[in-house]
């Protein structure tokens, strides 16, 4: 007999006059784990940790607006359609955040308040220092839709399924009652991403011996062409509603950009190196 995954009893918690939403909880601790993480390998790398709190109060809200509005711009039926509900799209604790926009306005925010804070210092080497902890904070953070009991896979009778209760199963999938656990699988894909530039990634580079070690920003820039690479293959289980182009979801349009464009990038700079 099978074993499957369970849904969440709840996703929020009440104290008095509180409401505490696990979503919000699951965020707010990837964020943290991301600084601790990055503070340790920006100070390993020469730089000053004290920098990276001074940058994160730039950098968070700017990541969770971009995240945010990514995540609206691809969805605009739900806020701005016949039955959408503009007001929404300010209830982040719903769920919906678009890690793309959250990389990219995160990252420019970053890059403009490094540069106030440290104007020594090439910004490649404080980007790679965080690669890691955004992995893991993106690890944390997928739980947070295992609480929503949103953005699950196609139905699958795997032992390791989701099983989901029928008020939160898309329409066309009512009859089915298991799930493929696609922010499971999101969030391991990340975990072993960060596991790997922290632990492995120095010993292998060590034991080849390499006559030039990678340029700077090459770890921040294979950080993006990774979670692409998982993103692309996991987008293509999901059914939750989606915009599509050319009858694929946006977001695996978005995830062969991200490969390219980091690929690209990455042979270019290591190419200059050499």
């Amino acid at each position: 007999m099978h074993q499957y995954l369970p849904s969440p009893p709840a996703s929020t918690v009440h104290f008095a006059f509180l409401t505490v939403h696990f979503y919000a909880l699951t965020i707010l601790f990837g964020i943290v784990v991301a600084l601790v993480v990055g503070s340790f390998r920006y100070k390993s790398l020469g730089g000053d940790p004290n920098e990276i709190s001074a940058i994160a109060v730039w950098t968070i809200p700017a990541g969770i607006i971009g995240g945010r509005l990514y995540h609206v711009i691809t969805s605009p039926d739900r806020y701005f359609g016949a039955k959408g509900k503009p007001l929404d799209a300010l209830k982040i604790w719903q769920g919906g955040m678009g890690i793309w926009g959250a990389i990219a306005l995160g990252t420019f925010a970053a890059y403009l308040a490094f540069k106030r804070v440290n104007r020594t210092q090439d910004f490649s080497v404080f980007a790679d220092a965080l690669a890691p902890g955004l992995l893991l904070a993106q690890a944390i953070g997928r739980w947070g839709n295992w609480f929503n009991n949103e953005l699950f896979g196609k139905p699958t009778q795997l032992p390791w399924a989701l099983k989901v209760p029928a008020e939160f199963r898309p329409l066309g999938f009512e009859n089915f009652s298991t799930f493929q656990p696609t922010f499971l699988y999101e969030s391991l894909w990340c975990l072993f991403g960060a596991l790997f530039i922290i632990f492995a990634l120095p010993k292998i580079s060590v034991l080849r011996r390499l006559q030039r070690a990678p340029r700077p920003g090459s770890i921040f820039m294979g950080y993006v062409l990774y979670y692409c690479v998982g993103r692309l293959w996991i987008e293509t289980l999901r059914i939750d509603p989606a915009h599509t182009i050319g009858g694929f979801r946006v977001n695996i349009w978005v995830s062969l950009v991200g490969i390219c464009a980091s690929s690209i990038q990455l042979l270019r700079m290591n190419r200059a190196a050499r």
